[in-house]
């Protein structure tokens, strides 16, 4: 009886530290920024410390225009162009392979375990062997994929990806083998890419509603009409979604009770928000970048650029980075919005920044992968 409940005691275990390392191997560490801003409830936080000024180190040309932003581990990078090809590069500028998708990729794409999957503009989401740019699997829609993926753990322990689609649809395949596990048809467009929390995964609509549905299920718990469609992502905390339309309206909602927190005035939003403990933080097309009190939605600081920022930023503990269409990046004190550092480039920028240790990495409408490092 002794053995058998040691053994039961064993497996069990093991099987939680499998869960575990799971979870670990792809999730954001201050070496990795493995999905679009960083974490599955898409929050835009590093765990690092930012040390300006920064120099830049390298620039990769790719032969088209990038708005796909970059995720990286171990010192690879993975990032899309309109080129069609999505590139792994060294942590020294390096071209490791690249994958001929076939149409353009504006999707950031998911580091998950041995795998980086993305969408393509055709409508198909592709895996592919992250070291060797090797096809895995490839699943195919009847839209195009303009968001990026999402990941969670499904039955069995096994791992789910979850994308949008233009075919109205948020599609859910396994991550080992692409087949659908399910799907969930929305009423228009699905523009950004799912946020989950809590076994909810939110998602905004082209139709003017933000959905909540059950991530392993695909079943419908709750929707929140918003009036307009939704372009961006919705960020995820303490049960509130944080989010922006094209009317220009940033919510703050309680995806529980489907109530309207909080809302401000700014302009068309398409990037996603930064969410800390205090703040979340905003671009515009109106060329502001705006940073609420989370709790309150009380204004802040806004810090005006010279062109629309269609990106999202990043909050690194005391520090925001942001890109601009006027093709600067930028570092802000987060607590006052005054601008500490700022890189031209020389070309506009739409893609969102990935930032890791002593890294940030961005992708610019001149084709270029630029890589800066702290001085």
């Amino acid at each position: 009886m002794k053995r058998n409940v040691k053994m039961i005691i064993k497996h069990t275990l093991l099987l939680f530290a499998f869960v575990i390392g799971s979870l670990v191997s792809s999730s954001q560490t201050k070496n990795c920024w493995t999905s679009f801003q960083g974490n599955q409830a898409l929050t835009g936080n590093a765990n690092v410390t930012i040390k300006e000024p920064y120099k830049l180190l390298w620039s990769f040309k790719t032969t088209d225009i990038i708005k796909s932003s970059a995720t990286l581990c171990d010192g690879n990078i993975f990032i899309g162009s309109n080129d069609g090809y999505l590139y792994s590069i060294s942590k020294d500028g390096a071209l490791n392979w690249k994958f001929n998708a076939e149409t353009s990729i504006e999707a950031t794409p998911l580091i998950i375990d041995d795998l980086v999957v993305f969408g393509s503009l055709e409508g198909v989401l592709f895996a592919l062997n992250k070291d060797t740019g090797k096809e895995v699997w490839r699943y195919v829609t009847d839209g195009q994929i303009s968001g990026s993926s999402n990941w969670v753990l499904g039955e069995n322990n096994e791992k789910y990806i979850l994308t949008g689609s233009y075919d109205f649809f948020l599609h859910c395949v396994n991550a080992k083998t692409g087949k659908v596990i399910w799907k969930y048809e929305a009423d228009n467009y699905i523009n950004g890419a799912p946020s989950i929390l809590n076994n909810m995964t939110v998602f905004g609509g082209c139709d003017g509603f933000l959905y909540v549905l059950n991530p392993k299920t695909g079943q419908l718990k709750d929707t929140i009409d918003i009036g307009t469609y939704i372009a961006s992502s919705a960020a995820l905390k303490d049960n509130k979604a944080y989010f922006g339309n094209y009317d220009g309206i940033f919510y703050c909602a309680n995806i529980k009770t489907k109530q309207i927190v909080w809302k401000q005035t700014a302009s068309s939003i398409i990037g996603s928000p930064a969410v800390s403990d205090k703040y979340t933080i905003i671009g515009s097309q109106n060329k502001t970048v705006y940073c609420f009190d989370r709790l309150s939605g009380a204004l802040a600081w806004k810090f005006k650029t010279l062109g629309k920022v269609d990106s999202s930023p990043v909050i690194a503990n005391d520090r925001v980075v942001i890109t601009s269409g006027d093709g600067r990046i930028y570092i802000l004190d987060i607590e006052t919005g005054k601008k500490v550092w700022d890189y031209e480039v020389g070309s506009p920028i739409f893609s969102s920044p990935a930032v890791v240790k002593d890294r940030i990495i961005i992708g610019a409408q001149d084709g270029r992968v630029y890589c800066f490092g702290s001085q």
